[in-house]
């Protein structure tokens, strides 16, 4: 495929990363997420549906679709490099962005910005990152670069399983995309394979900051991704059908997921049946995300393909920038979400200044400074 025609994607990944700084403005705001600095205050229940359908239909897909992206892209990579210098690369454009952010980076959002290292008694930045060096720390603690260690440690995976069956590494001829009952059966898969992990996993579990519970659809997707390239699906795919899932899917998941949510006992406080474990709610939940998932995942890919298939200046700008923004974007968010934290607006209109402003200052910053710093360039 020629560049012109990857376009598409390079915007699909930035509006993606978008979407990511807007769930952590939604995090400052809501209760319902986690994250460094948190404004929080009462809200309607009005405002709290606002918030939980947003949080919820995000979480849904954006990191799924990033990983379906990368996955995408590694067939390619490593047919043209082979698996020493694919994983040399690998190590060298996420291991370092991840290294980057839990010794520096991180640290400093923490101590200077978010002030969420706690200590018995005050002390200066040095002791705080030594201590948070000595006792482990770190490796919990890599903020969004999560996803960077993630793909570093699919991208072994998947050298390992070309190296054991080369077959698996076969690119074929342009083939037919998988059709409406083959997508509902792999989100019924995703469901499954969801609702057993997080069964044996205690709600909310994560290691080195990667919440396993989420991972059978990551997992999925890239596998996904790798798949598409190889079988040239992309090139194949229906404009109508993508549009069909969507119009389809999503206003009867509202219905669904407000429908769960009430059956299910969620506005009167039920929520840890949701999290995990045998209940309908967690099952019901599991195939909800699943099913919303492909439908937004699969229409985006149509519909971008079909008609964002281009860049004028400013795209190509946010597209230049936005891998730096990704990295960058905590602090400048947590500083942005004090500075308005005197203003008396309610929740909503204050996570889309929010949102708007850190969007604004992050790219500026990434383009005037971060991605002109020699030490920080090569890796962005």
């Amino acid at each position: 495929m020629s560049r012109s025609r990857l376009l598409y994607i390079d915007n699909l990944r930035w509006t993606a990363i978008f979407l990511v700084l807007g769930m952590h403005a939604a995090d400052t705001y809501s209760p319902l997420g986690s994250w460094y600095y948190v404004d929080r205050r009462p809200l309607s229940l009005g405002s709290l549906l606002f918030f939980a359908a947003l949080q919820m239909y995000l979480q849904s897909f954006f990191m799924g679709l990033l990983f379906f992206l990368a996955g995408y892209f590694v067939p390619s990579s490593f047919d043209r490099k082979g698996p020493r210098d694919f994983l040399r690369d690998r190590f060298f454009r996420l291991g370092l962005p991840v290294l980057f952010y839990m010794f520096i980076l991180g640290p400093i959002t923490e101590y200077f910005c978010a002030h969420s290292w706690t200590s018995t008694e005050p002390t200066s930045f040095t002791n705080e990152w030594l201590k948070h060096i000595r006792n482990g720390e770190f490796l919990q603690e890599n903020g969004p670069l999560w996803f960077c260690l993630a793909l570093l440690i699919f991208s072994l995976f998947y050298v390992s399983i070309v190296l054991l069956f080369p077959r698996s590494n076969t690119t074929q001829q342009t083939g037919h995309p998988p059709n409406t009952l083959q997508l509902i059966g792999f989100a019924i898969a995703m469901a499954c394979f969801t609702f057993i992990v997080r069964l044996a996993l205690p709600p909310g579990f994560s290691f080195l900051n990667m919440h396993l519970g989420d991972f059978p659809q990551y997992i999925l997707l890239f596998s996904g991704g790798i798949l598409a390239a190889r079988k040239h699906w992309l090139l194949n795919l229906s404009l109508s059908s993508g549009i069909r899932w969507l119009t389809i899917v999503l206003p009867l998941g509202f219905a669904t997921w407000l429908t769960i949510l009430w059956k299910g006992g969620a506005l009167a406080g039920n929520g840890r049946a949701f999290s995990g474990g045998w209940h309908w709610q967690a099952a019901g939940m599991n195939l909800w995300e699943s099913f919303t998932c492909v439908a937004i995942c699969f229409g985006l890919l149509v519909i971008y393909a079909r008609k964002f298939n281009s860049q004028g200046p400013l795209a190509k700008f946010i597209s230049d920038n936005a891998f730096s923004v990704y990295v960058f974007h905590p602090p400048i968010l947590i500083l942005a979400a004090r500075a308005l934290h005197p203003m008396a607006w309610p929740a909503i209109p204050k996570f889309l200044l929010l949102t708007a402003i850190a969007a604004v200052v992050s790219f500026v910053l990434s383009a005037v400074i971060f991605r002109r710093t020699p030490l920080l360039r090569n890796i962005l």
